[in-house]
């Protein structure tokens, strides 16, 4: 049971600090409300998150008319990954969150180490557990091959930053900035909310602001839409990897992301891109609301 006399049960996790509720719910039967979602995700009077993830079937999310048909190669049986930003909107897909997600999953008995077909809005996203010891994980991800939309910018504090828009299943605006090194990232106002091309990105969009490519690492921040700043975005990490190997002239390789909440890898192929990194369990209990 998901709820009882206790309250609404989760655990709490994150993945280099990107942090989420997560939500043990395999038939759907909680009503996932905006108002509930924001409680959950408030620091002060909630548990406090970046996002929430419900675990549930596809089909009982189906069933429960959460989702208006299965995404295309996401089976009923399959774990779906529903996914709300803090604010209680709806985000088609999260890099982080498919780590934490699968690792739970791990944790709560519902999959076995290996390979692990998670379900998401913008499709499967199949996650390998190379690594568990019950609160650590370590989880690939693949994410899928990047959509190149063109070229838009951004502006913060007055400053234009250009960018290149990314498709993760979710859309990204990532700045590669020329000459920007960590120190001058760090004082960066990534905190505040960007201004952008509402009619490029009419459903909003992640903005990440990055140092070109050296020696196969990148520095990035990003401002996630319905959240703010976050420490870490893996759709982000991995749009930011497509940008600066562009940057850099090159289509395809290896990239090692750093973020405030810690470091991920990203391998590009011609065929699509894998996200590499830790997923850490940090509490559990019951919510009472």
């Amino acid at each position: 049971m998901t709820e009882s006399p206790e309250g609404l049960m989760f655990l709490k996790g994150h993945g280099t600090l990107n942090d989420f509720v997560i939500l043990p719910d395999d038939r759907a039967d909680v009503e996932l409300h905006d108002d509930l979602v924001r409680a959950l995700c408030d620091r002060r009077g909630g548990i406090g998150a970046d996002g929430v993830l419900r675990i549930a079937t596809a089909g009982a999310l189906v069933d429960r008319g959460v989702l208006a048909a299965l995404p295309d190669g996401v089976g009923a049986a399959d774990w779906f990954m529903d996914y709300r930003n803090a604010d209680g909107s709806i985000a088609e897909m999260c890099g982080n969150g498919v780590r934490v997600f699968a690792h739970a999953l791990v944790s709560t008995g519902r999959a076995g180490v290996g390979r692990i077909a998670v379900g998401t809005r913008s499709g499967p996203r199949p996650a390998d557990i190379l690594h568990h010891d019950g609160t650590h994980a370590v989880v690939r991800v693949d994410m899928g091959e990047p959509v190149l939309l063109g070229v838009s910018s951004a502006e913060l504090s007055g400053r234009v930053y250009a960018g290149l828009a990314v498709d993760m299943g979710n859309p990204h605006l990532a700045c590669v900035v020329p000459g920007l090194g960590p120190a001058e990232l760090r004082d960066l106002p990534v905190h505040e909310a960007p201004v952008y091309d509402t009619g490029f990105f009419s459903e909003g969009v992640n903005v990440e602001i990055a140092t070109p490519l050296v020696d196969g690492r990148v520095f990035m921040r990003v401002h996630e839409r319905g959240s703010g700043e976050t420490m870490s975005c893996g759709t982000g990490i991995v749009a930011t990897a497509v940008a600066a190997l562009a940057d850099a002239g090159e289509a395809t390789g290896e990239v090692l992301v750093s973020v405030p909440g810690g470091e991920v890898g990203v391998a590009l192929t011609d065929s699509g891109s894998t996200l590499t990194g830790p997923s850490e369990l940090v509490a559990h209990g019951w919510y009472t609301h």
